[in-house]
């Protein structure tokens, strides 16, 4: 279906691919892995003809006819509907649909109607419906304006778009960033049921694990292609490096007699003939190399400055929202205490980023108390504060100014390096660091105040699975509360022992675990 031959690409001078080469048979469901910047999404770039790979010897050939889909940019603010915009997704069905409509020459009539059929255009409407209802549209949404809803839903429609459009290879570059677990966890099971190949670049462990039939690495500017999902690749990589050690030490060990022969009879005239051999030997001997695994710089949330008495904080009898015309949940009674570990699901729209906003100070409440210790101190992260940094100022400005005043700069990029920016990245501008790299500023300007809870909304949409890894540890190592808004169902099974769950006006504590949540939203949709 795709075949990739010795692809070069640099980036500024940087190589991103060194003679890559790959193969991706038609129906494969493939996971494009590999840490942020190595060039995942230019590799999509490249495949779409996007960009150039400008090497002569490079070439990506595709199937006659197969037909390429993907997710351009986000739907366009306007008076169109969202069921128009993602039918007119599928150019291809669209154009006919339209010439359909003025074609006279009947031969041509015949060929359009013959492609229409091919393509089920004529159940795309019910195809339309079933996606964008997966996707969390409700049925009295789907024709309204695209204006009316927000970057985020519109991305949804986007996505929509092309799934609706089924092409024969599907590229998805992080599908799940725009969906809650609920969309994701719809997502993940109709990729697997694609009747087409599938390439998605994705850091959402669960997602690799549970929908791919193979696993796309992009490492040491290489590709490599392995079946099954992320596990099974490292399962594979563990052994690769045990065989790859065990084969080095053997070799070592083999070097280290040819040498000592060597070094004893190179003098002497009676073995010099045989000391020469072994000369030879070793210098044919092509030494095995072990890769070198990237580091991730840990995160690091400090212990708080003193103790606190349960409950920590409590909500009663609270109205949440934006006013009188939009309360969003009503008598919301819940606490947490200074060890609660808690993962807070529902759909989007319901109401999590009301409830968080509410609990750090962000949004007053309607109506009700909030009850908390005055020494309270909350550290709060949501997607909406990467537009919070100033353009303009580096990394470096940004920690000095959540120090303390008159703080050396000499503490202040000790600081900046420990949040993982070193010397070289410490001047940069803020608008110039990768969305990962705002994630890791954003986290770490807020453990400078070493906070009693930590409420993340959304984390880990700009992170690897690397780095998702190492905020495991650090949630984990830290001693305080935990509140947590996700679609990675790995980093809530990995932190979280408690659920609160808000729908249809309501937050209230969930009794079961994530995976009873799943199997309540899976029956859901069945219903």
């Amino acid at each position: 279906m795709l075949t990739i031959t010795d692809l070069d690409y640099a980036v500024q001078g940087r190589p991103l691919f060194r003679s890559a080469s790959a193969f991706i048979a038609a129906g494969w469901k493939v996971g494009l892995i590999g840490r942020n910047g190595t060039g995942k999404s230019t590799l999509l770039k490249i495949i779409r003809e996007e960009v150039q790979s400008g090497a002569a010897n490079s070439s990506i050939s595709l199937n006659k006819r197969a037909r390429l889909g993907w997710v351009a940019q986000e739907v366009a603010a306007t008076d169109d509907t969202i069921m128009d915009v993602v039918l007119a997704a599928d150019s291809e069905r669209h154009a006919l649909m339209q010439e359909v409509e003025t074609a006279t020459d009947p031969d041509r009539i015949g060929e359009i109607y013959e492609r229409l059929t091919d393509m089920d255009a004529w159940n795309a409407d019910t195809r339309a419906a079933i996606v964008l209802s997966g996707l969390g549209f409700k049925p009295e949404e789907f024709n309204r304006a695209t204006k009316e809803f927000s970057g985020g839903w519109r991305m949804r429609a986007a996505i929509a778009g092309v799934l609706v459009s089924e092409p024969d290879v599907l590229l998805l570059d992080e599908p799940t960033n725009y969906l809650d677990l609920e969309g994701a966890a719809w997502l993940e099971r109709y990729i697997r049921k694609y009747p087409h190949t599938v390439i998605m670049v994705s850091h959402d462990r669960e997602m690799l694990n549970r929908s791919v039939t193979h696993t796309l690495a992009l490492e040491h500017q290489q590709l490599t292609v392995t079946p099954g999902g992320y596990d099974d690749w490292m399962k594979l990589q563990a052994a690769k490096t045990a065989q790859l050690t065990a084969q080095k030490a053997k070799q070592d060990a083999e070097k280290a007699h040819l040498q000592a022969f060597v070094d004893r009879f190179k003098a002497k005239a009676s073995k010099a003939r045989q000391a020469q051999s072994r000369v030879k030997m070793l210098e044919k001997m092509q030494d095995i190399a072990i890769p070198i695994a990237e580091r991730t710089v840990p995160f690091s949330f400090p212990a708080p400055k003193g103790k606190l008495a349960p409950p920590m904080l409590e909500l009663e009898d609270a109205d949440l929202g934006y006013g009188s015309d939009a309360k969003i949940l009503s008598n919301v009674n819940l606490r947490f205490d200074p060890d609660d570990r808690i993962a807070i699901v529902g759909a989007n729209g319901q109401g999590k980023t009301t409830l968080v906003k509410s609990i750090a100070q962000r949004l007053p409440l309607m109506e009700g108390r909030r009850k908390a210790s005055s020494s309270l101190r909350i550290g709060y992260f949501s997607q909406d504060q990467l537009d919070e940094l100033t353009e303009g100022e580096t990394v470096l400005n940004h920690v000095q100014q959540k120090l303390e005043k008159g703080t050396p700069e000499g503490k202040a990029r000790a600081a900046a390096a420990q949040m993982g920016f070193p010397y070289e990245k410490v001047e940069t501008n803020v608008e110039k660091l990768s969305g990962g790299e705002k994630v890791r500023l954003l986290l770490g300007l807020m453990a400078i105040d070493k906070p009693h809870v930590l409420i993340l909304d959304e984390p880990t949409s700009h992170l690897d699975i690397d780095s998702r890894e190492a905020l495991i540890y650090a949630l984990n190592d830290f001693p305080g509360a935990v509140l947590l808004i996700t679609h990675d169902v790995y980093l809530a099974e990995a932190t979280a022992d408690r659920l609160w769950l808000v729908n249809n006006g309501k937050a209230e504590r969930y009794d079961g675990d994530l995976r009873d949540y799943k199997k309540l939203v899976m029956q859901a949709d069945k219903a």
